[in-house]
């Protein structure tokens, strides 16, 4: 009787214990399910979320944060510095409520509690884009170029959409020296935003002239810069007028172009982001051409279907005033002599200096030869070879593999 006693105590008391482990374990569940629940609904429902789960610091923090804007009116900040506090009390990382705290403390105008305060934040997280945005603006506010650039950068590392905000902001900075220098110097330490931001710049900056300057100064530090980006650039300061900038920075990355010539003669440098000041290739409904690498250099081909006429190459010139002759060689071509090519150099008012006919390349070994009068008031050019029409089925087609427009001295 006494051992069935014995063993009925020791039943109820496991009983006993197993249901306390279980209420403990359905309690922790539930717990930890309303806190995952909690933190999916922090972007969407803030207060819900804070209702789920009161003592957890960063949904707090974040609901702090919600009550802290532009319109916000003295209670709503009143509120959020008690959410912010409260925050902290449970959990002392949670940057959304230092956050909170350091911007009202600015509307306060309370600069230097602030200051120490997004200092605070800066050191718990490097990676709060918020954060740093305030740091730049406050850098800014005090002349710091080098600590406004230093905190670009460190945003820019931070999230990969955060150049969809800066991008903009640092294109316009750099007309200012001080900020170019910084930021070269930023850029010459290859940050993974270094290219995307490069590439922005060149095709979105407001003053080609002040990106042309940066891009220099970046390759004169061995950064490489693209050629669509260069190409960008040249594009940007020939339509705004800024020739003799565009000039020098074209000049700038081809050592030993002379401007009184045309370049690449012999079509080696033909890239896939030709400037203006390169051999530009055509192709349209009808035509095509290409820029065909070779042992000596390159080799310009083009292809016109028949009754198809139009522009194949061209390049822009910057011609002084004075005469000038055109040379090259040809070859594969064979038409009537209403269907020969020919080229043509055009004032940028739209002025035709006159034509020079590629003959058959049967003709004089295929070599072809004429002269150009470029006269006053005539600062750029563009040298163009232009397709005729043609009644042949096969088309117009040929090859050149040199073509050069030189002064005549």
């Amino acid at each position: 009787m006494r051992q069935r006693r014995s063993a009925s105590q020791r039943s109820t008391t496991e009983w006993i214990a197993r249901a306390f482990l279980a209420a403990i374990a359905a309690t922790l569940g539930y717990v930890a399910v309303t806190r995952t629940l909690a933190y999916a609904l922090r972007k969407g429902n803030i207060e819900l979320a804070h209702t789920l789960a009161p003592g957890d610091g960063r949904i707090t923090g974040l609901l702090a944060g919600s009550f802290v804007g532009a319109d916000s009116t003295a209670v709503s900040r009143a509120r959020a510095d008690q959410l912010a506090q409260a925050a902290l009390r449970q959990d002392p990382t949670v940057v959304a409520a230092v956050f909170s705290l350091g911007l009202n403390a600015q509307v306060r105008n309370d600069t230097n509690y602030a200051r120490r305060l997004f200092t605070y934040a800066g050191l718990l997280s490097r990676r709060d884009i918020n954060t740093q945005l305030w740091a730049i603006e406050d850098a800014v506010s005090r002349g710091d170029v080098n600590g406004a650039v230093s905190h670009y950068d460190i945003a820019l590392r931070t999230s990969r959409t955060s150049g969809d905000l800066l991008f903009p902001i640092l294109a316009g900075a750099i007309t200012d020296p001080a900020i170019r220098r910084s930021l070269t110097k930023t850029l010459i330490l290859r940050p993974s935003w270094a290219p995307a931001f490069i590439n922005y710049a060149a095709v979105r900056g407001p003053d080609p002239r002040a990106t042309a300057r940066l891009l220099m100064e970046v390759r004169k530090a061995g950064i490489p810069v693209s050629g669509g980006a260069s190409a960008e650039v040249i594009n940007l300061l020939l339509f705004s007028r800024f020739v003799d900038d565009a000039w020098s920075y074209y000049s700038s990355i081809h050592p030993g172009v002379e401007r009184h010539r045309s370049r690449d003669p012999k079509f080696a440098n033909a890239g896939a982001s030709p400037s203006p000041f390169d051999w530009n290739t055509v192709n349209d409904a009808g035509i095509s051409s290409s820029v065909q690498q070779g042992e000596n250099g390159g080799v310009f081909d083009f292809a016109v279907a028949a009754s198809v006429g139009g522009l194949l190459l061209h390049q822009q010139q910057l011609l002084s005033t004075g005469e000038y002759q055109l040379e090259g060689h040809s070859s594969g071509i064979d038409q009537s002599d209403e269907a020969l090519p020919y080229w043509v150099l055009t004032c940028s008012s739209g002025r035709e200096l006159g034509r020079i006919v590629v003959p058959n390349s049967n003709q004089t070994d295929g070599r072809f030869t004429g002269r150009f009068s470029v006269p006053p008031g005539c600062p750029s050019q563009s040298l163009s070879l232009i397709s005729r029409p043609s009644d042949k089925v096969s088309g117009v087609s040929g090859q050149l593999d040199r073509v050069q427009l030189s002064p005549i001295s």
